[in-house]
């Protein structure tokens, strides 16, 4: 496990105790699943409540940090509020067309917190995400489990595909990106962690776990036992994921080490959608390389499948200057 200091930090970013709606552990229970999951981190997202914000302070410790927040259940799409501060509660008996939801998304961010599109495409009431994704901080594109028989399950591959349909437009038109992450909405026992997202930062506290977020340096995992790396490099010059780089027009080489997946299959995006498929071995560990250059690619990201299709982790791009 990473110490405290600078490192890969893995977390779940939405989940439930009792105090929500269908919820069935408490945040006792919680914490125990999320450190046998592997976690360094979760955040308790309520349903428009702080109810346990005054009891995860007895379950956390050194290996396992709790981010206060809340799922603003809103009546035209779902948003997490992140490092809320203690007994704050974000409101949520509001639309679209009220026109509202960017003051409650400032109040959020003025407080130093992140603001979350969640679960953009959940078939069912309220759970369609309606608000332009302008003014989130990032894009739950991975909720639950990939892919369910439950009525309930959100489409993961149709919020992907929407988020990486967008990225081209806003690295080139804005200069910025919305970054993705993935996160279980656990409401019982043995979801905690199905995904996670992965983030590199300073130090394993809240402010640098969302600064890590927000910046896009993550990457989503299936499980703890997925290990991936990628990094993009033009000559000396190499940047990992969420980073910039310099190409100045030349060639770059992306390169993806994978552990974990048997069998696995390794996909680089771009604007032009999925330009590279690579299979990795058996063993379930390999290393891929693909090249391209900045008048090809404003950006890459990876993406690695189960031989039937199912995610195992996805990656934020790398930014091509």
């Amino acid at each position: 496990m990473a110490g405290r200091a600078g490192g890969w930090y893995r977390g779940d970013c939405h989940v439930h105790s009792t105090c929500s709606h269908g919820g069935e552990l408490t945040p006792e229970r919680l914490a125990a699943e999320a450190r046998a999951a592997g976690l360094d981190f979760v955040a308790a997202t309520e349903h428009n409540n702080a109810d346990t914000h005054g009891t995860w302070g007895r379950y956390a410790g050194d290996d396992l940090l709790v981010i206060l927040g809340q799922e603003v259940t809103t009546r035209t799409g779902h948003w997490l509020a992140l490092g809320v501060r203690p007994g704050q509660v974000v409101d949520w008996r509001y639309g679209v067309r009220d026109g509202v939801v960017g003051r409650h998304l400032d109040e959020v961010r003025r407080g130093g917190g992140l603001c979350v599109a969640a679960h953009p495409h959940a078939p069912y009431d309220s759970g369609t995400f309606l608000y332009p994704y302008q003014g989130f901080d990032a894009v739950e594109v991975w909720n639950g489990p990939w892919s369910s028989d439950l009525p309930w399950q959100a489409d993961n591959e149709a919020a992907l595909a929407e988020w990486g349909r967008s990225l081209g437009t806003d690295i080139r038109r804005q200069g910025g990106w919305r970054p993705a992450m993935g996160n279980s909405d656990a409401h019982l026992s043995g979801q905690i962690g199905v995904p996670h997202t992965v983030v590199r930062a300073e130090e394993l506290s809240t402010d640098a776990v969302l600064a890590g977020i927000r910046a896009g340096r993550s990457w989503i995992a299936e499980s703890a036992a997925v290990e991936l790396s990628f990094t993009v490099a033009a000559g000396a010059q190499q940047v990992g994921v969420g980073g910039k780089l310099e190409s100045c027009g030349g060639p770059v080489v992306a390169r993806v080490g994978v552990r974990g997946v048997p069998s696995g299959v390794v996909n680089f995006h771009t604007g032009a959608g999925k330009v590279h498929v690579a299979s990795l071995s058996a063993a379930g560990v390999g290393a891929v390389e693909w090249r391209t250059d900045a008048r090809e690619s404003a950006f890459v990201r990876v993406e690695v499948r189960h031989p039937g299709g199912r995610m195992v982790a996805l990656s934020n791009p790398v930014t091509l200057l």
